[in-house]
């Protein structure tokens, strides 16, 4: 093929980064969509194979060429893998960009994706849509249980049987936007609240703050503060989630904070991307650095803190404890959950077989990608369930719909919860493992 490269202008992959690979394939193990479908495009080093044809004009931007970066997770369970340090993240991030920006996709297709991008970003949108939900969600459940559902479209189905747990109160509650710390000041951090996350799970954000501020920490909320971006970033809207990021960083700067905390991994994984989301932005880009340096994962961000102030209460439970792929492979935290979870009297903390395998959540792939994303899900239940979890814990809002469907279709009912749960209920003496949700 000649002419102009199909990838070329703003938000190209980078040729650097897409020569560091060296083809080893230490990467194949590792990833979901080759362990299911053992075809060589369909992995990390195919796709690498394709971003160069594409950048040198060898390859154009095709259906089946869109195809094997559509059915990529971007779990970046090939960047744990890698020897030689090849950055995968900006790698698919920036080709799925020339996608959006370059391919027709099939009506149908473009028309579901906007009605996502539309709706998941934008909290108080998606605060409508999910109202009838908290009426009509026991009937959903019914219906998948009883096998209704399945005559559904696939993507209808995933999206209904994966929407998340809501009620009035959720949809209504509300963080405080400044708690103060218990005792001396130690830290004055800044909280993310999310979409689904506020929505859905603020019982997470509940116990986020109960924590933080427990241990000695100054906590802000920023009521004005709305999407970070992540999902729009993963999926390839990259000029969206730039605008999402921008309002976010000044949000954040407004709040005076030291710290970000965030407690959804694939939202910490994009927000320490911020520099080089605006690498090339002179406005923007010394503040998404010095904004990214200052984001943690609020199992790091306890961990940086030292020695717990609060003491901890025993929880009698075996916990199985899911890798958030964002938080274990994009953002390399792994031991400081464990720990944490560790640090409670009673609890036995064990992994699954496979953990570094995605549980084929990946932010809206399993809405886009129901099939693959139901093998993997399959696959992730049937390892937990194999240590006959009396909870299991994990750190991203969209694994917990994901391992809970996927528990449901096996017969298992299990407590899923966030680990700041377990730490907060530790702390204020519970004696139990917080209900299933």
């Amino acid at each position: 093929m000649r002419g102009n490269p199909p990838f070329s202008g703003a938000d190209a992959p980078s040729r650097a980064l897409i020569d560091a690979c060296v083809h080893c394939g230490f990467c194949l193990p590792t990833c979901p969509t080759y362990l299911l479908w053992s075809e060589e495009m369909d992995s990390p080093r195919g796709r690498i194979y394709l971003m160069k044809a594409a950048l040198e004009g060898r390859a154009a931007v095709t259906s089946p060429f869109v195809r094997h970066f559509d059915t990529c997770l971007g779990c970046m369970a090939c960047v744990t893998a890698c020897p030689s340090g090849v950055q995968y993240g900006p790698l698919i991030e920036r080709t799925r960009a020339q996608i959006e920006r370059q391919y027709p996709r099939p009506a149908a297709d473009r028309a579901f994706r906007a009605l996502l991008f539309a709706l998941l970003p934008y909290p108080a949108r998606l605060r409508l849509a999910l109202a009838p939900l908290a009426l009509v969600g026991w009937l959903v459940q019914a219906g998948d249980r009883i096998g209704l559902l399945r005559f559904l479209p696939a993507r209808l189905r995933s999206l209904l049987t994966l929407a998340p747990p809501v009620s009035w109160r959720s949809l209504t509650a509300r963080v405080a936007e400044e708690t103060p710390a218990v005792g001396p000041e130690r830290l004055h951090v800044g909280l993310l609240t999310g979409c689904v996350q506020r929505l859905a799970f603020g019982h997470v954000n509940e116990a986020t703050v109960n924590v933080l501020a427990a241990e000695g920490c100054r906590v802000s909320a920023p009521g004005a503060q709305g999407c970070c971006g992540a999902l729009a970033l993963h999926a390839g809207r990259i000029d969206q989630a730039r605008a999402l990021a921008r309002e976010t960083i000044a949000s954040f700067e407004r709040a005076g904070v030291e710290r970000i905390v965030v407690n959804a991994a694939g939202c910490g994984s994009c927000m320490k991307e911020y520099g080089d989301l605006f690498a090339e932005d002179p406005a923007w880009a010394e503040r998404a650095r010095a904004f990214g340096a200052r984001v943690r994962d609020v199992s790091e961000a306890l961990v940086e803190l030292g020695a717990h102030r609060a003491p901890r209460h025993p929880i009698r439970a075996r916990v199985v404890y899911h890798d958030a792929c964002h938080l274990a492979h994009a953002q390399g935290v792994c031991a400081e959950p464990r720990a944490l979870l560790s640090a409670i009297p009673g609890v036995e903390v064990r992994t699954p077989a496979e953990s570094e395998i995605c549980c084929g959540s990946a932010g809206i792939y399993n809405l886009v990608e129901p099939e693959a994303a139901a093998d993997l899900g399959a696959r992730k239940a049937r390892h937990i369930a194999a240590l006959d979890p009396e909870v299991v814990a994990t750190a991203n809002p969209g694994c917990m719909l994901q391992i809970a469907v996927a528990g449901r279709r096996l017969g298992h009912r299990w407590r899923i919860v966030h680990p700041i749960e377990l730490i907060d209920r530790s702390i204020r003496g519970g004696d139990a493992a917080p209900d299933a949700r």
